[in-house]
């Protein structure tokens, strides 16, 4: 046993590690419940595969391609199919299309509330093929719905399939439905179905405008085999402008629901590489696993009232799957985890188990672990990103190399907090070691108590360190039985943390790996006695070398390839009135592709008026001007320009001389707008809203239209300036360019205006 000891505790911590993850996901090996429900997972892939074919954004051929695909399998099954057509228009940022809405309905036998299954069906403008975004989430329904309906089991709430359309331009098909369809306002219920990325666990969301206690009630219920959730992500959710179709119910209706999307491989989110080939097929049965045990048990349940009056802590847990406590004990919980730090703490001291001078000295390798861990890997990954400067194009902030860098990071991590550690492990009295970390886990917790109550699972590790404190100070135990004891103490602690560390920086970007480091150092304060060992340098090297190794790893791997593919950007600017062109590039590095423009001559900076509005407000990094084309623009016609009283009133129709995606109108100086219509959709209910100066405005031309019609209200003093700038997606392919076309280990930027022409103009009034 001393001989071993060292290392079967390792080896309970990496197993903890191991079924952490493995708890989150199914794997294909694993699916005998999923087929139980007569879910076909080929099938959901046949048809994902049919339906990520080519690009379908809004008013892309592929986009009425993917719609008939889908009204027709629905018919197939037997569904009265409705296209819900509707101008729909985002109240936060001003965009607008004409959206089309597939629906459906399965009838119940009762009259009581509907449930929703919501995902919608277009990609994002204008590379992605859509595969996981949210194609992943149209399949699992589609499937879904025919295991269902081949149960032939009765259930007696309605069921409402709705596909919309236009969440990528701003939640824009969920709204038109939300507003103007009738089964709106019998809905009680929303699981919606998303994707982040390409692969990694399906995480759920609860989305609610009171408490939570109902729904996680009725979500455990259900019993989902692999439930991945916790309510700190619930709880910064809440506080976060949230982007999915599902927020519209909310908001605008007060309609709970849960969303389910995964966040993995988040490099490939919105690019080309957003393709059937690159979707993790274990994601896809994540999503299934949800689907198909949330949907027999919310068609029979109750769903009149989901409101609730108390709000519950919940975290992934070992064993039970899921642990619950009421927000109301987080306060207590902190009490009581006080309460007993100070008894065990008096007794270890009167049982000199635990020294004062110990315990004061506990605090500097705490705090400078803590400090080190994440001030160093903050700054390590601006030296990394200096020396690396092509990550900056992928804007996500997640390389392809991520996962190399997350494991670099930890086994730095773990050499700086050993390294400082290993001096302070002479201590005679190894248990006065974690008096420092229990000390400041329970700062965290009374914080968190006050401000953040969704991360009351904190507390768990703290309980589990005092039990491991409590056996220190109350037993006599061989060391190395200690040792094992400790380590299966800690696995609540190690099981809640470990996937934590990881998520930070897949779904927030790489720039957030100093919060990993911090909790690394954190964790590992309450663990130290795990790794207490006197004179054994073995672990420190191991970091050490496994650090040199993934770091090696990462930058061996920091290029690109066909299958990682690099983001590139070109946009020709032609601005009519002034009678010039520029050639534009969001690139901070440039290659083959975008230096067959940018050669020489070039600047770097912006151009005014020119840049689109995109996610991450990229500007042009250089822009070189170029020969002026006369590429003939949208005709414009005044329809109305009169005046009745102080007001002025303008009407305007735009018509199209060739495929044009989008529109862009854009004031030079302050308007303030009444009465604003796009096609004869009110923008901001009709009431007045004030541009200082910018975009008030973006359209996306969808297929059914055939032109633009903008009218708006404005004070007859102010005096106009307004800029429309006409975006289309053909750069590459129109006559008057000839753009050698990217190479295999290239695609499209995304989030910004890409391979497109802008013409831009000011509307003479």
């Amino acid at each position: 046993m001393k001989k071993y000891a060292s290392l079967i505790a390792i080896l309970i911590v990496l197993g903890t590690i191991y079924w952490s993850f493995s708890d989150l996901k199914p794997s294909i090996s694993s699916q005998k419940e999923l087929l139980q429900t007569g879910f076909s997972l080929d099938s959901a892939l046949f048809h994902l595969k049919n339906i990520s074919q080519k690009q379908h954004y809004v008013g892309s051929e592929g986009h009425k391609e993917v719609q008939n695909y889908l009204v027709s399998e629905l018919k197939k099954l037997g569904f009265e199919v409705e296209i819900q057509q509707k101008v729909a228009v985002n109240k936060k940022w001003f965009a607008a299309t004409n959206t089309e809405n597939i629906i459906a309905k399965l009838q119940g036998t009762s009259s009581g509330k509907a449930l929703l299954l919501l995902s919608h069906y277009d990609s994002a403008m204008f590379s992605s093929t859509g595969a996981s975004d949210a194609g992943s989430g149209v399949v699992i329904i589609l499937e879904g719905i025919r295991a269902f309906l081949a149960k032939n089991a009765a259930h007696k709430n309605d069921i409402i399939l709705l596909f919309t359309d236009a969440e990528e331009l701003g939640l824009l098909g969920a709204q038109a439905f939300v507003t103007h369809h009738p089964w709106a306002k019998n809905i009680g219920l929303v699981l919606n179905f998303e994707a982040r990325g390409s692969g990694g666990p399906s995480y759920m969301l609860l989305e609610t405008n009171g408490k939570n206690s109902k729904l996680l009630t009725e979500f455990l219920a259900a019993k989902p085999n692999f439930p991945a959730a916790n309510s700190l992500m619930y709880s910064i959710y809440k506080m976060l402008p949230n982007d999915t179709d599902l927020t519209v119910f909310r908001a605008n209706a007060n309609i709970n629901g849960f969303n389910f999307a995964f966040i993995g491989d988040h490099f490939d989110y919105h690019t080309a590489q957003d393709s059937f080939e690159r979707m993790d097929r274990e994601s896809l049965l994540h999503q299934a696993d949800y689907l198909m045990t949330l949907l027999p048990h919310f068609a029979n349940s109750n769903l009149e009232n989901l409101n609730s009056t108390e709000d519950f802590v919940y975290v992934n847990f070992p064993f039970i799957g899921m642990l619950t406590f009421s927000f109301s004990w987080v306060l207590p919980f902190c009490f009581i985890a006080t309460f007993l730090f100070l008894v065990i703490l008096f007794f270890g001291i009167g049982l000199n188990k635990i020294t004062i001078k110990g315990s004061l000295k506990s605090f500097v390798p705490f705090l400078l672990s803590t400090v080190l861990a994440g001030g160093i890997s903050y700054l390590l990954w601006k030296l990394i990103v200096l020396i690396h400067p092509h990550y900056k194009d992928i804007l996500h902030g997640f390389t392809y190399n991520g996962y190399g860098y997350i494991v670099a990071f930890i086994f730095l991590n773990l050499y700086v907090i050993l390294k400082i550690y290993n001096s302070f492990f002479k201590e005679e009295k190894p248990a006065s070691l974690l008096v420092a970390p229990i000390f400041f886990w329970l700062i965290i917790n009374f914080v968190i108590s006050f401000y953040l109550k969704g991360a009351g699972f904190f507390i768990i590790p703290v309980f589990s360190a005092l039990l491991i404190l409590a056996i220190a100070v109350f037993t006599n135990l061989n060391k190395h039985i200690l040792k094992i004891v400790f380590a299966i103490t800690s696995i609540p602690t190690i099981y809640i943390f470990a996937p934590l560390i990881k998520m930070f920086p897949v779904g927030l970007g790489l720039k957030n790996l100093f919060i990993s480091g911090i909790l690394i150092a954190l964790v590992f304060g309450l663990l130290v006695l795990v790794f207490f060992e006197k004179k054994n340098q073995l672990l420190v090297k191991i970091s050490g070398v496994f650090a040199l190794i993934f770091f090696g790893y990462a930058t061996f791997n920091n290029g690109f390839t066909e299958e990682n593919k690099k983001p590139n950007s070109l946009v020709y600017v032609q601005n009519d009135d002034e009678k010039t062109a520029y050639f534009g590039t969001y690139n901070q590095t440039l290659d083959a592709y975008t230096e067959q423009i940018f050669n020489d001559g070039f600047k770097e900076g912006s151009l005014q008026n020119a840049e689109t509005k995109s996610k991450y407000n990229t500007r042009f990094r250089f822009y070189k001007e170029t020969e002026f084309k006369d590429i003939e623009s949208s005709k414009i016609k005044i329809l109305k320009d009169s005046t009745r009283g102080e007001n002025r009133m303008i009407e305007l129709v735009l018509k199209p001389t060739k495929k044009i995606n989008r529109l862009e109108f854009i004031t030079n100086q302050k308007i303030s707008l009444t009465n604003f219509t796009v096609n004869d959709a009110l923008i901001n209910e009709g009431k007045e809203y004030t541009v200082k100066k910018g975009t008030f405005l973006i359209y996306y031309v969808a297929n059914a239209d055939k032109e633009i019609t903008v009218s708006l209200t404005v004070d007859k003093k102010e005096a106009l300036d307004i800029i429309v700038n006409e975006i289309s997606f053909d750069l590459l392919s129109h006559p008057k360019f000839s753009i050698k076309p990217r190479s295999a280990a290239m695609m499209p930027m995304p989030f910004v205006t890409n391979d497109a022409i802008i013409i831009s103009k000011k509307i003479k009034l």
